[in-house]
């Protein structure tokens, strides 16, 4: 037992400054109220005050990647540098994701509400965020990121994703977008549905294992699509419940044929 605890302490030791996974969702939900103020009750007297928020921000995202030790070929300056500087076209992006959810759910009453209150708009947020990491060649942290995400909302979208503009996601719970996965712009998914791999061995590691959903597709609930060779045509509709692990073409609908019974349950007289 003696070497096990040893062993267990050399590790501890290792670890010991690594910030904490809570730590480093903090910083993104941070600047995730500093792009959304609504969504928080930070207050600033001017924009320069705003600078200085994004530039402890970046300091704060520089640390973690020193301190997360995951990467130590990496220039964590530049990375830094380059996420901050990329962060007003990702604000933008998450706008029109806003827009999409707004456009797309009659019960949606605001665009404040949308970014306040709405799961999917949130998880959409922390995946852009955790992508931009993720294409820098950041490791863990983006991963780190969008498991937060995905246990705080029910809807888990791997960071290696590749999103478009305008995505919709309504309600989201048991959502899943795998990590090769390329969707378009203006597509909706709804709650339950899978965008997954077919069973592969782990050195297809690199290649394409999940579906391609091209621009302004739909696809409802429960919805199984898998399969790296799959596409989805713009302007398709997928049904709920369907299951695909083939392409299909562009406008085409999909549904699933259920087999249910009705029966007549009236009290007798």
């Amino acid at each position: 037992m003696e070497d096990f605890y040893q062993h267990i302490y050399r590790k501890q030791l290792e670890a010991q400054d690594m910030p904490s996974n809570a730590r480093i969702a903090s910083w993104a939900m941070h600047v995730l109220h500093l792009l959304f103020p609504e969504r928080g009750s930070l207050h600033f007297d001017s924009a320069e005050e705003v600078r200085q928020a994004f530039d402890e921000a970046r300091e704060e995202l520089l640390e973690l990647l020193q301190k997360t030790k995951a990467c130590s070929h990496c220039n964590n300056e530049r990375i830094a540098d380059e996420f901050f500087v990329g962060l007003p076209a990702i604000y933008e992006v998450m706008l029109t994701d806003a827009e999409a959810i707004m456009q797309g759910d009659p019960a949606a009453q605001s665009l404040r509400e949308v970014i306040r209150t709405y799961p999917g708009f949130t998880a959409i947020c922390i995946y852009r965020l955790a992508h931009e990491l993720w294409v820098h060649g950041v490791p863990l942290i983006p991963r780190i990121l969008t498991e937060h995400a995905h246990s705080k909302t029910g809807i888990d979208i791997h960071p290696g994703a590749r999103i478009g503009r305008y995505l919709y996601i309504d309600h989201g719970t048991g959502l899943v977008i795998g990590e090769t996965c390329i969707i378009g712009d203006h597509v909706k998914l709804y709650q339950g549905v899978t965008l997954g791999a077919l069973s592969v061995e782990k050195n297809m590691a690199n290649t394409q294992r999940h579906p391609v959903i091209e621009d302004h597709v739909i696809i409802y609930a429960g919805a199984t699509i898998l399969g790296g060779q799959t596409v989805i045509g713009h302007h398709s509709v997928v049904g709920g419940n369907v299951w695909l692990t083939s392409s299909i073409d562009p406008y085409t609908t999909v549904y699933h044929q259920p087999n249910s019974k009705f029966i007549d349950s009236k009290p007798i007289a």
